[in-house]
């Protein structure tokens, strides 16, 4: 047991700890960051997370949802961490970033499987930074002799030939939204979404104009307006759930996560918390298939032995 617990809840962050003899264990929620999403309260498995919708006055726009973490509950097991698709909340032990769930593979890592190819990167092109609704793409220039290039206009045919693009993803903030891919230059960039599912929006029973989901969406473009309703499009929605946590009426707005893509792992801990963050069938079709996938390598490793012992 811990010999000190504190939570400190400011305007920017939230902070619990767990103070032992030789042990601090730490876990902040970069309130900036944080979505107001559904994923951490679902993936954790002490229920210790609340995700709490805002009050707003007549006229105002929808504020993001408030998440709480329940200190008594808390264990700082980490999966919070690991499962938050805008890298919003870290645990620390003695102020490193330590996730045991990871080390010991009773979690999995969830995989942002983004490349970049600066190759076909036009040379005085930054839409990508400026399209990037979480600001996390940094595009820089470099000349000859690795100086930096402020202002390509000034340089001659000659020189702008040998600029060379770096162009750098904060991955471990990114939720996979590929707006950048879209925005950018064909070929320049590759999302593959870590979560896929399916979002729609009932507009028959969507309230009046109420665009309180489109207020809180934290990727520009996934929803929008026409004509006074919001709909979707779900070539950039990440399937996080902000707006649906604040949708004032249950069914008019609909979101399903079907696929997760992480890294292998053999947990009972990932298939209930997958069970929470899909469904049970999603669940058990991704158990199937994973088993599939081993009895295939099972055989096919059986082939290789044979024929090698011929």
């Amino acid at each position: 047991m811990p010999l000190k617990t504190v939570k400190k809840d400011t305007a920017d962050t939230l902070t619990l700890e767990w103070i032992l003899h030789v042990k601090n264990y730490k876990l902040a929620l970069d309130k900036a960051r944080c979505a107001g999403c559904q994923i951490c309260s679902l993936a954790c498995p002490k229920e210790a997370i609340k995700v709490e919708k805002q009050p707003k006055a007549q006229g105002e726009k929808a504020k993001k949802a408030k998440v709480d973490i329940d200190l008594a509950k808390c264990n700082f097991c980490g999966i919070c961490d690991v499962t938050c698709p805008y890298g919003a909340i870290k645990l620390t032990l003695n102020g490193n970033h330590d996730l045991s769930v990871l080390a010991k593979e009773s979690y999995p890592e969830l995989v942002r499987d983004i490349k970049v190819d600066t190759r076909q990167c036009p040379k005085d092109c930054d839409d990508c930074a400026e399209a990037c609704p979480l600001d996390l793409i940094t595009v820089s220039k470099v000349g000859f002799g690795g100086k930096p290039v402020t202002n390509m206009e000034a340089l001659t045919p000659s020189e702008r030939s040998r600029v060379q693009i770096n162009l750098a993803i904060q991955k471990e903030y990114c939720p996979t939204c590929r707006v950048c891919e879209y925005k950018c230059a064909p070929g320049v960039i590759k999302v593959h979404k870590f979560m896929e599912g399916k979002i729609s929006i009932d507009q028959a029973k969507c309230p009046e104009g109420c665009t309180d989901c489109l207020d809180v969406c934290p990727i520009t473009g996934a929803l929008y307006l026409v004509d006074g309703k919001v709909h979707v499009n779900e070539l950039f929605c990440d399937y996080c759930g902000a707006c649906k946590v604040v949708c004032p009426v249950d069914e008019a707005l609909t979101l399903k996560r079907t696929r997760i893509l992480h890294t292998p792992v053999h947990s009972g801990t990932w298939n209930k918390a997958l069970e929470r963050l899909t469904s049970p069938v999603d669940a058990v079709k991704e158990l199937k298939a994973t088993g599939s996938k081993k009895a295939r390598e099972a055989v096919c490793k059986r082939f290789v032995f044979e024929e090698v012992i011929r």
